[in-house]
């Protein structure tokens, strides 16, 4: 990927993957401790904006997936002689899916609450003029027909601030 929106989404979906303190590390010390708490690990990690509808007629509805993009790209040109300077509203969305309504909202905010604490953990500089100041709003969707019988998504929107 080439260019700022690029760069931004290639370095959340390497912290995302990342094997010691990514999603799966997170959701496993989430699960750890209660048992009653069933839910893989995640292996699919797109870097698109894709309906569930589409994700799954084009033979990427595995779930749960996480997907990376960049909903919006501001170049305020707060500092002068900057070729941009500004914020990339960036969107992480968790999709899960199961066979049964019951528990399933429970199970998806497990994976959204690893995406916050990795999210928590990671302000500061982001290394090629990207900066997380921290911060993210967290939005639910109502659980649809598709997946494995249902699916359910959440975004986690927040600023990464560009200064190049």
């Amino acid at each position: 990927m080439a260019g700022i929106t690029g760069e931004i989404i290639s370095s959340v979906t390497l912290r995302l993957r990342a094997v010691n303190d990514g999603v799966n590390a997170r959701v496993g010390a989430i699960v750890h401790p209660d048992l009653s708490l069933r839910v893989a690990h995640v292996n699919t990690f797109l870097t698109f904006n894709a309906s569930a509808e589409i994700s799954e007629k084009s033979g990427h509805g595995h779930y749960p997936a996480v997907l990376v993009y960049c909903d919006k790209l501001s170049n305020a040109m707060k500092e002068k002689f900057r070729r941009f300077s500004g914020k990339a509203r960036m969107v992480i969305e968790v999709r899960h899916s199961q066979d049964r309504l019951d528990e399933i909202g429970t199970n998806l905010q497990v994976y959204v609450d690893a995406v916050c604490a990795l999210l928590d953990d990671a302000r500061g500089d982001w290394g090629a003029g990207g900066f997380y100041p921290g911060g993210y709003d967290v939005s639910y969707e109502a659980v649809a027909r598709g997946g494995k019988n249902f699916v359910q998504r959440a975004k986690v929107g927040f600023d990464v601030e560009v200064s190049r």
